[in-house]
């Protein structure tokens, strides 16, 4: 089952990208398999899939050692900096910084281990309240107070757009979130590529993709609807 579904994403983003004059290279297919059983991660292994997203610390440092040692892990969800001390090293990028304080507690760890950390700063495109993530106004500011720090290096954006049942709601956040890494990139700022943007989920990543997404974080539609308890195999 996860393998069809898994084909039915891939056709789709295939799509989006014929669609924008895009190759298929460009864009990461991130499968978001937080909350399930290591049986449908293994079973989408097995289908090619080799990024993965998890939205929680612990859960994240017990799946890892159970999966082959290949896949590249992305930390997607909101991060506390007394758990950053978990995942430096471990994981292939952190989507979700959204502080100078989460910044230098990830700095500071990864120059503790000798290794480097790839991130993505967050943004609150949409302005909810209830949404983690910079205000787009105060990014600027905040990339050029990471970028001299030490061992972490900015790659790009992040945004989590609202939820909608049109997809098309969201295309105004997905071109923000562009508009804004051009922005960005055009600084020239040491340390800071705007190469990543990761936007666009399993109801609007069609949508993302068109607008300029280079990772997608599809969760349901690759393995159906969630389990809420991943132990459970």
């Amino acid at each position: 089952m996860i393998r069809e579904k898994l084909n039915a994403v891939e056709q789709a983003v295939e799509a989006s990208c014929a669609k924008a004059g895009r190759e298929r290279g460009d864009v990461t297919l991130i499968a978001v398999s937080k909350t399930r059983p290591l049986s449908d991660l293994r079973e989408a292994y097995e289908a090619g899939v080799r990024d993965f997203g998890e939205n929680k610390v612990q859960e994240l440092m017990d799946k890892i050692p159970e999966m082959p040692s290949d896949i590249r892990w992305h930390m997607i969800g909101h991060l506390q900096r007394n758990k950053v001390k978990y995942i430096v090293g471990k994981v292939a990028m952190i989507h979700s910084v959204d502080s100078l304080r989460l910044a230098e507690e990830i700095s500071k760890e990864a120059v503790r281990k000798n290794t480097e950390v790839d991130i993505l700063i967050e943004i609150n495109v949409s302005g909810e309240e209830s949404k983690y993530g910079v205000p787009v106004a105060e990014t600027p500011g905040l990339v050029e107070q990471i970028a001299l720090l030490p061992a972490i290096h900015i790659k790009g954006l992040m945004t989590i757009a609202p939820f909608t049942e049109d997809p098309e709601e969201n295309r105004i956040f997905f071109r923000k979130l562009k508009q804004l890494s051009v922005d960005m990139g055009r600084k020239n700022i040491d340390n800071v590529t705007m190469a990543v943007l990761s936007m666009g989920m399993t109801g609007d990543y069609a949508v993302a993709i068109e607008e300029g997404a280079t990772c997608v974080r599809v969760g349901t539609g690759i393995f159906g609807e969630r389990h809420y308890n991943w132990q459970d195999e």
